[in-house]
């Protein structure tokens, strides 16, 4: 085989770093920004922060009409001798990032918005330190509490703990009674059956039927064998009917639903208002900084005892620091301008809720802005809106279209909240089939699969027939 070097000439397109910058920084969420603007003001001495009184006349001077695209900036020339270092300082100075344009807030709609809870471990060792004193009781609680999964299960045997610990079995057994007593209920069970019984204990069925059930005939019951159930522990129909709405109360993860997420908090990076008949839209980002060009290295540059070497650096610390701000700025016009396409477009959804939304794509949101459709996907990630309905991500306006016999279509969000409907309404002892729903949806003139009503369905966590079905 023969081997040989050539050389050819071709053109490529590839991004420049600071593009790159600019669709990072578009696809950050606001508290995520903050950060980075921090980060860039301890890294880059021509930055600096606003104080904020001067902040807040840059913003009263601002008018709400200037959302425009910012200009391109170019880069600096490295010609020293030739540039106007007062006036371009100048520029710079006043060049600082306006914040919060777009409507005002009041110190209470800053407020980040909690969106779940402390973890399970804290919770619980809280209630361990109430219930014990000793220090070897509080040694095993905490290894039992530290073996507790997401879920409220001890996945560690008692026979492991004991041994970790060089303690007796009977001592991790006691304490581990105590610890089922907590709060969720239900808690530290080491299976299902456990769980539930746990769970009945607490609400004072130990005699019941539904112990009995949950004791003896539990693999019966996730069958629905409710007539063999009835004969091997000779319950009547009521009883048996009683029992299952009992236990259908309880909860078979205990605390998947109150402690199912790690704490964190949402901090909505929009929020639109109704003022008089029109929707307003409010950029929340007061806590992050205003930067501008810092005016003390304007001496620097002018100065005649400086270097090149030195002059160099500043001036690259400067493009940059001009560059970040534009790009701040863009970022911020983009988001608006996006934003108040939304509103335009499901107006129909602020006004009324879900039953208003109405089917949209990236693309036309990208054609009314002239923008590419990954531009608006960058924007959309992440970002979060506080609407009068509640607190929504951006990408839930974006939806796929159901066709209807009118020609107009739904969204297929409108269409899980119809099927949610159907189903609430059904006779729970003879529940809708997906072909049922898909009869009703046809009368009601919406061209839909059965497939995809199972696929709804299941997406909302509503189980099928069979499983809805009350004895």
């Amino acid at each position: 085989m023969l081997q040989r070097l050539d050389q050819k000439l071709q053109l490529q397109q590839r991004l420049s770093q600071q593009q790159i910058q600019s669709l990072q920084l578009l696809q950050l969420p606001t508290l995520e920004l903050e950060q980075v603007m921090r980060q860039q003001l301890e890294l880059n001495p021509m930055l600096e922060e606003l104080p904020k009184e001067e902040s807040e006349e840059q913003e009263e001077g601002l008018s709400s009409e200037e959302e425009g695209e910012p200009e391109e900036e170019k880069e600096l020339d490295s010609d020293f001798d030739e540039v106007d270092w007062s006036e371009y300082l100048a520029a710079g100075y006043e060049m600082g990032y306006p914040m919060r344009q777009g409507g005002d807030l009041d110190e209470d709609r800053q407020q980040p918005v909690v969106v779940s809870q402390p973890s399970l471990a804290d919770h619980l060792l809280q209630q361990l330190r109430i219930a014990f004193s000793s220090p070897e009781e509080l040694r095993i609680g905490e290894v039992i509490i530290g073996n507790i999964d997401e879920d409220g299960y001890l996945v560690c045997p008692v026979q492991q703990i004991s041994a970790s610990l060089n303690v007796p079995e009977t001592e991790v057994e006691r304490v581990l009674e105590t610890i089922q007593t907590f709060d969720p209920s239900g808690v530290g069970a080491t299976d299902l059956r456990e769980c539930l019984m746990i769970q009945l204990r607490e609400q004072g069925r130990q005699d019941s039927p539904a112990m009995r059930i949950v004791q003896s005939r539990l693999e019966d019951l996730k069958r629905h064998h409710y007539r063999k159930i009835a004969e091997s522990l000779k319950l009547t129909e009521g009883e048996i009917r009683e029992a299952l709405k009992v236990i259908s109360g309880l909860t078979p993860k205990p605390a998947a639903a109150a402690f199912g997420s790690e704490a964190r908090q949402i901090t909505p990076d929009l929020i639109v208002e109704k003022v008089d008949d029109k929707y307003v839209v409010i950029l929340n980002d007061r806590s992050i900084p205003t930067l501008r060009v810092n005016p003390r290295y304007l001496s620097l540059l002018k100065g005649s005892n400086t270097s090149e070497d030195e002059r160099k650096y500043v001036l690259e610390r400067l493009n940059s620091a001009r560059w970040l701000i534009r790009t701040i700025e863009q970022r911020r016009s983009t988001v608006l301008r996006l934003m108040k396409f939304i509103v335009k477009r499901q107006r129909d959804f602020f006004d009324q809720g879900v039953s208003g939304l109405k089917p949209m794509v990236l693309q036309e949101a990208a054609d009314s802005l002239e923008l590419h459709p990954s531009t608006i996907s960058r924007v959309t990630n992440g970002k979060y809106v506080q609407a009068p309905h509640g607190i929504f991500e951006l990408k839930y306006f974006f939806d796929s279209k159901i066709n209807s016999v009118s020609g107009e279509g739904v969204s297929a969000k409108r269409m899980m909240e119809r099927i949610r409907e159907l189903i609430e309404a059904e006779d729970s002892q003879d529940p809708l089939s997906d072909q049922q729903i898909v009869e009703l949806l046809n009368k009601e003139g919406f061209n839909i699969a059965r497939r995809t009503v199972a696929k709804y369905r299941n997406r909302m966590r509503i189980p099928p027939t069979a499983y809805r079905r009350k004895f």
